[in-house]
């Protein structure tokens, strides 16, 4: 048995007689514990170009559904080259098809935004209800 000091703040300081070597692998029982039933989200991301056809675009639709559906956030970027930067209408409208396609699992995170020549918007996982 040894003599452990719990609160050490308090006035005067608490101590207890407890086995420590106890203690901790209790203490380190706990966290793993805790640990394994923690969701990590990671970030995965989802890239197309502006003139992209229906084929590739439902490929990327299909692409974030499944990232979304293993619990992941989806980075979607769009990326303009050259003249395309003058048509940032078409950018918004393709966003708007890819949460159209995803409502019923994602929600929006971070709305469309541009940042130099890409176009970006993060879309988060529906908790469960």
């Amino acid at each position: 048995m040894d003599l452990v000091e719990v609160a050490p703040q308090a006035n005067p300081p608490v101590c207890r007689i407890m086995d420590y070597g106890k203690y901790k692998y209790e203490q380190a029982k706990k966290e793993k514990e805790a640990k394994k039933n923690q969701n990590v989200m990671n970030v995965k991301e989802v890239q197309m170009g502006v003139k992209i056809e229906d084929h590739d675009f439902n490929v990327k639709l299909k692409q974030a559904r499944r990232f979304l559906n293993n619990k992941d956030k989806v980075k979607v970027r769009i990326r303009f080259r050259g003249r395309e930067m003058m048509h940032k209408e078409l950018g918004y409208d393709l966003m708007d098809r890819l949460i159209e396609g995803t409502e019923d699992i994602g929600k929006v995170e971070s709305k469309a935004k541009m940042e130099g020549r890409n176009m970006m918007m993060f879309l988060t996982p529906e908790s469960d209800k």
